[in-house]
């Protein structure tokens, strides 16, 4: 940002505070504003925000004022810099588990999100099951309520088709005539005959000549939908189209401070030091590797190329990441060989511990796919259980064993990590072929499904079963920077809205994965 758009910005800022700012102050805000590269709004207002801590003789600033805040603000961030071991154990590196996350719940009355501060038993009774269907439509319906083509226009005025949208409850579509916008839950109440529901009532849909957007529509998801009330009391949809995206900081603004994905909210000074740390952390690497079958020879000796090829380059990767499935087969009922499945870990562990430097400096993260041993197929999951993963940790302490899914927090950034397949299930449950205008590709239309529904799985509760008082785990709201869907199709990467998504193939069969660093969110495929 140029110093003159800088000056102007600050003097506007100042202005809406209350505040005269002398030239010579100024420019010792700009100074300051411009050492943070992209970040120089949140600067200025950290400045400004300090400013107002100090005991001011008038509303005029002068430099002295000024010199003050900055110099407390730099002295901080010099800290930080000179204690990058206390930084990298607290704040560069956060694993969090699904099942620690808080629940947050929308008031729409006070047009609010408060937190759920009572238990949450994970055999929920029936009226979890109706939250969890209730909090997934007013996350987006509060969403759609701040787009501005959805919005009800201050005056009752002729608006064009490209104008306002106001939403219909489907409640006042009864004995009405002529086009209309209703947002709703598609579900399935009779074989064969599909329906839109909102908080108000259903209505019978007919999606037989509708034009749709791109992405996997399937039961469950949330559509806003354009269509006209027939003679027979059935909605016919002309157009249908998922719940318009948020831009991430409005989101964020919004949430006022409230912690949504889990690991701790940021005050702004610590915003703008992490942001900078972050953008400095060149050397950090994420090697991502899914479907790692450890009773498969073939692919352990990949594994230990991979492994040999991390420990002889001269900054070994910051974070491994480690996804399921663990074994050929499904641990279910009739798998009886958890006793070598536990010995196959082990070896695992000590194929990573005769790597000193990969041992010493890099973090293993450990994510149950599908198929591997757990209480149940249901979403989100445990973490392995400690009997198969004891002998591994005492191999290599820095192994750290996390929910599906898992998320994790770099400085500021925040990743998401899955394993399910995924892209398979989704394309099996469609209603509608997916549109072919904007994109063919199956893997984009997935990515533009899960993040206009802010849910990593929106498929029907009888297809993929989630705790009831745990769905919150899988919201994906505010959008987070980095989506990794570990899936067995094909090794792919995608940015969508400004959201890196990627999938690393499956290790085992295509000897595909990833390499991400997460300095400027590059993404490498990688294969042997």
């Amino acid at each position: 940002m140029d110093e003159s758009t800088l000056r102007r910005k600050v003097q506007r800022k100042s202005k809406i505070r209350g505040y005269s700012i002398k030239l010579d102050a100024l420019a010792e805000i700009v100074s300051f504003a411009s050492r943070f590269d992209g970040c120089e709004d949140d600067a200025i207002d950290l400045v400004l925000d300090h400013l107002h801590d100090e005991s001011l003789q008038s509303s005029i600033i002068d430099k002295d004022a000024v010199h003050r805040v900055v110099s407390i603000l730099l002295a901080a961030d010099e800290a930080g810099e000179e204690c990058p071991d206390t930084s990298t154990s607290t704040s560069a590196l956060c694993i969090i588990d699904a099942f620690d996350i808080s629940k947050y719940r929308y008031d729409p009355i006070k047009k609010i999100f408060y937190m759920h501060t009572g238990s949450l038993p994970i055999h929920g009774d029936a009226s979890a099951k109706a939250a969890l269907y209730r909090d997934r439509f007013l996350l987006l319906s509060q969403r759609l309520s701040r787009d501005q083509h959805f919005s009800k226009p201050a005056f009752d005025s002729g608006m064009s088709h490209f104008g306002s949208c106001e939403i219909s409850p489907i409640q006042s579509l009864v004995g009405q005539t002529g086009r209309k916008w209703v947002m709703g839950v598609i579900s399935q109440m009779e074989d064969g005959h599909f329906y839109l529901e909102d908080l108000t009532a259903s209505v019978e849909i007919n999606l037989s000549s509708a034009k749709i957007t791109t992405g996997l529509f399937t039961e469950n998801t949330v559509v806003v939908a354009e269509g006209e009330m027939l003679v027979e009391g059935i909605f016919k949809v002309i157009t249908c189209g998922f719940p318009p995206l948020e831009d991430r900081d409005k989101s964020l603004k919004l949430l006022a401070g409230q912690d949504f994905f889990g690991g701790g909210s940021l005050t702004k000074e610590e915003t703008l030091r992490l942001a900078d740390l972050e953008k400095r952390a060149i050397n950090d690497m994420f090697v991502i590797l899914s479907d790692i079958w450890l009773d498969s020879e073939e692919a352990m000796g990949k594994l230990e190329t991979i492994l040999d090829g991390f420990e002889n380059v001269e900054i070994v990767p910051s974070l491994f990441v480690l996804m399921g499935n663990f074994c050929s087969r499904p641990c279910n009922l009739a798998f009886n060989s958890y006793s070598s499945l536990r010995l196959q870990f082990g070896k695992l562990g000590k194929m990573i511990a005769s790597r000193p430097r990969l041992k010493e400096h890099s973090k293993f993260l450990f994510i149950p796919g599908p198929d591997d041993a757990g209480p149940s197929t249901v979403l989100p999951r445990c973490a392995l259980p400690k009997y198969l993963t004891e002998e591994l940790q005492m191999h290599v302490p820095n192994a750290i064993f996390s929910s599906n899914p898992c998320r994790v927090r770099f400085y500021t950034q925040e990743i998401v990590f899955f394993r399910q397949d995924l892209l398979y299930r989704m394309r099996r449950s469609c209603l509608i072929p997916p549109s072919t205008e904007e994109t063919s590709d199956p893997f984009e239309h997935l990515v533009a499904t899960i993040t206009h529904q802010s849910h990593l799985c929106p498929l029907p509760l009888v297809i993929q079963p989630i705790i009831w008082n745990y769905d919150h785990c899988l919201h994906l709201y505010p959008t987070p920077h980095v989506i990794v869907l570990g899936d067995r199709s094909k090794q792919q990467a995608f940015k969508y809205t400004g959201i890196t998504c990627f999938n690393p193939g499956s290790f085992t069969n295509d000897s595909t994965f990833v390499a991400y660093r997460p300095c400027n969110q590059e993404v490498e495929l990688s294969a042997l």
